[in-house]
């Protein structure tokens, strides 16, 4: 194992709290906590190193970011990331049933419009230009971030609904530690994870191994069948293993390197629609490995990355297999206390082996961000990106977007921000070279959009209240969709969306003596109509774009008193047109789950947790893609055991 220690490792952007006011300053609301460096003369003198990822707020000024940590993703160990955004988040996930593909949607644009990172490094499928989320085990990464709206400007293609940030913490100092978790529920659900880690002064590094199992074989009510009758789901079974291996080393006061590797396994039994006795099955091997080096001098900070994803999945006996190889570097630099920047560049190398095709591809990016303190109450931030894939121009992709604190005393603090920004998305491997259909014509999708919003925070005594209400508007264009030519299906830029919305976010925390209580709500309204018709017989213009809910709701409520914590998780997920014409729809659906869970435990050396869940506690049946089964009222038990 010692040579997988060091050959494969992870992106922890290990990050002493440099003398970098501007990055500090754009940290004081995030939960690292971070080092400190003290300068001496020509000596750094490290006074505490914490690993870490960069901020990922710093350039973000009027834009809104959500992060999951890992003390909220303790209830989903073992179970995959679109379980969490399904009960933490009033995001839509299209979903073909438990643990089938899960795509995620951001404010009603497409599944490929939501650009994925694992560790700083984009994992979206090049062939199929989305991300599986059933299959991103949670026990995989420490904390998940959710950028909503444009990032095309930060992070480049598919980032036009939003980004999801996937990042792993190791720390030092920490001597030995070794964990294990247990989770066994409902349906043949058992999930097993061991954790071995070990950290000093100047090294830190992590190795996770875990399995999981699902049999899934849960009753449901059969609509495609006379009398729909009840039935218990065949063929749907999942079986997942994986492992990731992680290292930070300081190789001097001020030089720091990272990596990981992270390699997951998931073989499926596709589950068949209602009223089909299909016998698909699926399997889906990921590889995907990073490297970062850092240089901190003075205000200038260095970073050059490299990483590899490998993908190959294989359906029935068709295999498609791609490769993506990175090289990145980066110098963020505060000029001075008013004015920070970060230029770029990133190369990526495509391969792809595709069962009716075979293509390499090579794309190069040069983006430029800026953040102006204008005033003590006033940031604004600048970002440009240019990308090109070979030889081809994107679109220029620019944002700016500001934060205006309108007051801020006694520890009330009312805030509005604006951002304006364009983001893209390139046609996908298969939408140009598939055999037969494929399009090398097609251009990139573009978009143009606008946001505006206002939080505000309440501190007072034992109480904390945090609104936050934002409106947005964008508009798509050149949206690519397969038609029938003639004998076979080929893709074609022809549709233009509008879509709006509002977002409300509250959370509000109080303490009452020894109880302490937690309430969150998250609300989405979306409108995203399409403005085209593709032919004389089409009637879509006009009409909300399918499977794409107007109304999305979220809550949780919480109550912990000594060593017990409990929660109730409440769902609403509004009605979706099944087809363009509006016609046919699935009705709105409300989920309760029901959590407890215990705070350390300790037996001698022993420590750990335990934890018992209830989802669908009502047995709602309900279907979220039309005659998709999903399952009714099940369990879950887990512990935790650290030494």
């Amino acid at each position: 194992m010692v040579w997988l220690i060091f050959l494969f490792q992870g992106f922890y952007t290990l990050v002493p709290n440099t003398p970098l006011a501007g990055e500090m300053d754009s940290n004081k609301h995030s939960h690292n906590h971070i080092s400190s460096i003290k300068v001496l003369g020509d000596t750094l003198r490290l006074e505490e190193v914490e690993v870490f990822s960069p901020p990922l707020d710093k350039y973000t000024h009027g834009q809104q970011i959500k992060t999951i940590d890992q003390e909220n993703l303790r209830d989903f160990q073992g179970l995959g990331l679109s379980e969490v955004l399904q009960q933490r988040t009033a995001l839509f996930l299209r979903q073909y049933g438990p643990g089938m593909l899960a795509s995620l949607t951001m404010r009603g644009t497409s599944a490929g419009h939501n650009a994925v990172f694992w560790n700083g490094l984009p994992i979206n499928s090049p062939s199929l230009g989305q991300t599986d989320f059933s299959i991103l085990p949670v026990g995989a990464f420490d904390e998940v971030s959710l950028h909503f709206g444009s990032g095309g400007a930060l992070y480049g293609t598919d980032a036009i609904g939003g980004a999801v940030h996937l990042n792993s913490k190791l720390k030092f100092g920490k001597g030995h530690s070794f964990q294990t978790d247990s989770n066994l529920g409902s349906f043949g659900r058992w999930n097993q994870q061991l954790q071995y880690g070990f950290s000093d002064e100047k090294i830190s590094l992590r190795t996770r191994i875990y399995r999981n199992i699902a049999e899934n074989d849960f009753p449901f009510r059969n609509l495609a069948r006379p009398g729909t009758p009840v039935e218990r789901q065949e063929h749907a079974a999942i079986q997942q293993e994986g492992f990731s291996q992680d290292l930070a080393f300081q190789i001097k006061p001020n030089q720091l390197i990272s990596s990981s590797v992270w390699y997951n396994q998931t073989e499926r039994e596709i589950q068949p629609v209602m009223g089909s006795n299909t016998l698909d099955v699926q399997q889906d091997k990921n590889l995907r490995w990073v490297l970062d080096y850092f240089n901190f001098s003075g205000k200038i900070t260095w970073n050059f990355k490299t990483g590899l994803v490998k993908e190959q999945l294989t359906f029935n006996a068709s295999e498609n297999s791609t490769s993506q190889f990175f090289l990145i570097g980066d110098l963020d630099w505060e000029f001075s206390p008013c004015i920070s920047s970060k230029s770029g560049v990133r190369f990526t190398h495509i391969q792809g082996d595709l069962s009716t095709y075979t293509t390499e591809e090579n794309r190069i990016e040069l983006y430029q961000s800026t953040n102006l303190k204008l005033r003590d109450d006033l940031n604004v931030s600048i970002n440009l990106r240019q990308f090109v894939y070979d030889g081809i121009l994107a679109p220029f992709t620019p944002s700016v977007g500001a934060d205006w604190i309108i007051f801020s005393k006694s520890g009330d603090e009312l805030k509005f921000h604006v951002n304006g920004a364009r983001s893209f998305k390139l046609p996908t491997l298969n939408d140009r070279f598939w055999v037969p259909g494929g399009n090398p014509d097609l251009l990139p999708e573009s978009s143009w959009s606008g946001e505006l919003g206002l939080s505000y925070l309440l501190k007072w005594s034992n109480l904390r209240i945090n609104h936050q209400l934002t409106h947005y508007r964008m508009w798509v264009d050149n949206w690519i969709i397969w038609l029938p030519q003639g004998n076979f299906w080929s893709p074609e830029n022809i549709r233009e969306v509008h879509n709006k919305g509002l977002e409300y976010a509250f959370d509000a925390d109080y303490l009452l003596g020894s109880w302490a209580f937690e309430v969150q709500g998250n609300y989405n309204w979306v409108r995203a109509t399409n403005q085209t018709n593709i032919s004389e017989n089409d009637r879509s213009a006009g009409k909300q774009l399918p499977y794409t809910p107007i109304h999305n709701f979220q809550s949780l409520f919480g109550v912990s008193r000594g060593m017990i914590k409990s929660y109730v998780n409440y769902h609403f997920t509004g009605s979706r047109f099944v087809a363009t014409d509006n016609v046919a729809q699935l009705p709105a659906y409300m989920l309760w789950d029901w959590g407890l869970r215990t705070g350390e435990l300790q037996l001698g050396a022993l420590q750990g947790r335990i934890g018992f869940q209830v989802s669908n506690v009502f047995n709602t049946s309900y279907q979220v893609m039309r005659l998709r089964a999903m399952p009714g009222r099940n369990y879950q038990f887990n512990i935790q055991i650290r030494l």
